[in-house]
C-alpha cells in the first residue's frame, strides 16, 4: 500500500486540455485560407508539444490524416488532396498549429479536425471547422459584414452626436449663468438707486412742510 502511495504521488499527473478551432470558414474558388488550432492548459508548454489535422470531405464518413506536427518538425501528407497545398504557419511554442490551405476548390468543402497534446496534458477533445467554398461571397455573410458595418457606423454617429449636445448644453449653462449674474447686478443698482431716493424725499417732505407754515403765517400776520 504504501509503495503504491509513493510511486503515485512521484508520476506527473495529466489535467484536461481543451483545443480551440473556429467554427465555420468562408472562402473563394482560388483564395488561401488559414484554418487556427490553439489550446489551453494549465502547465508551460512542452517540448513534446504536438498537433494533428485530419480532414473529413463533405459527404464522407471517414476522416483522412493530412498533417502532424511532432518533435519538433511539421510533416505534411505528400499523398492526399492537399500535397503542395498545405503549409504549417503556427508557432507551436505559443500554442499556435494553424494551418494554410492554398488555391482552394470546391472539392476541398468539408470538416478539418485539430488534435492537440501538451504532454503530460493530453486528455481533450479534437476541435472541428467546417470550410466552405464559394464562387461568390454568399449573400449571407454580405448581410451579416454589412450589418456589423451598420452598426459600427450607427454608435459612431450616436457617439458624435452626444458629444455635440453635451457641449451646446454646457455653452447654454454658461450663458445663463452670465445673464442671470448681470440681471442680478442691474437689479441691485436699481434698488440702491430706490432706497436713495427714499432717504432723501423725507428731508424733501420737512422743507416742503416749513414753507408751507412759513407762507400760512405771513398770511395771518398780514
Amino acid at each position: 500500500m504504501c509503495s503504491v502511495q509513493k510511486l503515485t504521488s512521484t508520476s506527473p499527473q495529466s489535467e484536461a486540455i481543451v483545443v480551440y478551432t473556429g467554427w465555420e470558414r468562408h472562402a473563394l474558388v482560388g483564395s488561401d485560407v488559414r484554418l487556427s488550432c490553439s489550446f489551453f492548459s494549465w502547465r508551460w508548454t512542452s517540448e513534446d508539444v504536438t498537433f494533428s489535422w485530419s480532414y473529413r470531405p463533405d459527404g464522407a464518413k471517414d476522416s483522412i490524416s493530412i498533417f502532424h506536427y511532432t518533435g519538433g518538425a511539421p510533416y505534411v501528407d505528400n499523398k492526399g488532396p492537399f500535397r503542395d497545398r498545405l503549409e504549417f504557419v503556427g508557432n507551436p511554442p505559443r500554442r499556435d498549429g494553424s494551418i494554410l490551405i492554398r488555391n482552394l476548390d470546391f472539392s476541398d468543402n468539408g470538416t478539418f479536425t485539430c488534435d492537440a497534446k501538451n504532454p503530460p496534458d493530453i486528455v481533450g477533445r479534437p476541435s472541428s471547422v467546417r470550410l466552405l467554398v464559394f464562387e461568390k461571397i454568399p449573400i449571407q455573410a454580405g448581410v451579416i459584414t454589412g450589418a456589423i458595418i451598420g452598426v459600427v457606423l450607427g454608435l459612431l454617429i450616436l457617439v458624435v452626436a452626444i458629444y455635440y449636445l453635451m457641449r451646446f448644453l454646457v455653452a447654454r449653462r454658461v450663458f445663463d449663468l452670465s445673464v442671470s449674474k448681470h440681471g442680478k447686478k442691474g437689479k441691485g443698482k436699481e434698488a440702491q438707486q430706490r432706497q436713495a431716493s427714499v432717504l432723501v424725499d423725507p428731508a424733501k417732505q420737512k422743507a416742503a412742510a416749513s414753507e408751507k407754515k412759513k407762507q400760512e403765517s405771513r398770511r395771518e400776520k398780514k
